[in-house]
């Protein structure tokens, strides 16, 4: 047996199957969704689409609001998420005036709010851009919710890098300081500081009767799926390289990550925002949540890559750290216990199932040739994975 294989028997020997825990949640979603009106910002990128054609199956009336979709491909497209939305607006969030305008013409009864610069290393090249989007356009999306004068539930989606990291071995909890080293992770970290700022000044739980606003903020990161092409992420590297037939460049393969399938935190948002609509009881919920993997399922990226290697049939990597890289954390978790108590969400799928749900994602995309991936053709992959996770 090769050194590679072993390698990943290894990681697959110690990973098991999707955790056990409290009754399915699920079923409270198309009860909860079915006829509302849903305004999510970032719905042309890669979790923003994800989530539309989710909602969309589960009987809302969508209206998205964002830049066009930021690569080339994605998954807007390739699922055809255009298609199922009531209205699409291609705008900038920090375009206050118009970001008004098309909430209060969507009138929602939930907001999500994803539209972001994503990317840390990114940021290094444009600091000042990503502080301006992910805080100013965070401060932005939330004046539109004050703005509409209606009782609606509100979650603002940010990171798992939003913590001050310390490298520590256990995971951040809600209530652990803000932080961040690189200038994305600290404009995470400021965001969630908007968050609890309009909170507490503009839609606080003692005066909701007057401002009817339940405002929620969700914290999950290192999300894998198909159709996530973003630049030095790690598996649109590994699907662009395995289907060119080139070893995968691998920056830093000890990092350790929560790795979780994109269907896992939109769980988690779709539940939370489900429950605060529920009723009296949904207005202690407006507080901030972990979406991460159960602890037994963190990876090191090289073992990821492994596992996907594994999981397409063939193919390498190859170590491409270099001195003086900007720097990236190696060492982060999340503390999932409130989410799990509290909520009643749980993972559903071992990293093993997110890695093969992916890559044969991947494969199904680049077996097609380039003529014939017209809009949307992708869309059936994607609802067959809600499906399956569903019912999972």
């Amino acid at each position: 047996m090769g050194q590679r294989q072993a390698a990943v028997e290894s990681v697959v020997n110690r990973l098991g199957e999707s955790s056990e825990g409290p009754e399915d949640p699920l079923r409270v979603l198309p009860a909860a969704f079915a006829g509302k009106s849903v305004f999510v910002t970032g719905h042309t990128g890669f979790k923003g689409s994800w989530l539309a054609l989710w909602l969309s199956r589960l009987g809302a009336r969508v209206t998205g609001y964002s830049l066009p979709p930021p690569t080339q491909p994605s998954t807007f497209v390739a699922a055809g998420v255009r298609e199922v939305l009531a209205q699409h607006h291609e705008a900038d969030i920090r375009d206050g005036a118009r970001l008004a305008q098309a909430m209060r013409a969507a009138a929602p009864d939930v907001v999500f709010h994803l539209a972001a610069q994503p990317l840390v290393r990114a940021s290094y090249a444009e600091p000042r851009e990503t502080f301006d989007v992910n805080v100013i356009g965070t401060a932005s999306v939330l004046d539109a919710v004050r703005a509409l004068g209606r009782p609606c539930a509100v979650v603002v989606i940010t990171s798992d890098k939003c913590y001050e990291n310390r490298e520590q071995v256990f995971g951040y909890r809600e209530t652990d300081p803000m932080g961040g080293f690189d200038p994305y992770s600290a404009s995470k970290g400021a965001a969630e500081i908007v968050v609890s700022s309009y909170r507490q000044s503009f839609f606080p739980a003692e005066r909701e009767t007057s401002h009817g606003v339940r405002l929620a903020s969700a914290r999950a990161g290192n999300v894998i799926g198909g159709g996530d092409w973003a630049q030095d992420r790690i598996v649109a590297d590994i699907a662009r390289s395995l289907s060119a037939g080139q070893p995968v460049p691998v920056r830093n393969p000890r990092a350790i990550r929560p790795w979780q399938h994109v269907l896992e935190p939109l769980n988690g948002y779709l539940l939370l925002a489900a429950r605060m609509l529920a009723g009296p009881d949904g207005a202690r919920l407006a507080e901030a949540w972990n979406f991460g993997p159960s602890s037994v399922e963190a990876v090191t990226v090289g073992e990821l890559v492994d596992l996907f290697v594994a999981a397409w049939g063939s193919g390498s990597w190859k170590d491409a750290s270099t001195p003086g890289q900007v720097h990236e954390a190696h060492l982060l978790r999340l503390s999932i216990d409130k989410a799990v108590t509290l909520l009643g969400w749980r993972p559903r799928w071992a990293v093993r199932e997110t890695v093969r749900r992916t890559a044969t994602w991947y494969r199904t995309f680049y077996e097609r040739g380039e003529a014939d991936r017209t809009p949307g053709f992708m869309r059936e992959s994607c609802i067959g994975d809600i499906a399956n996770y569903q019912s999972s």
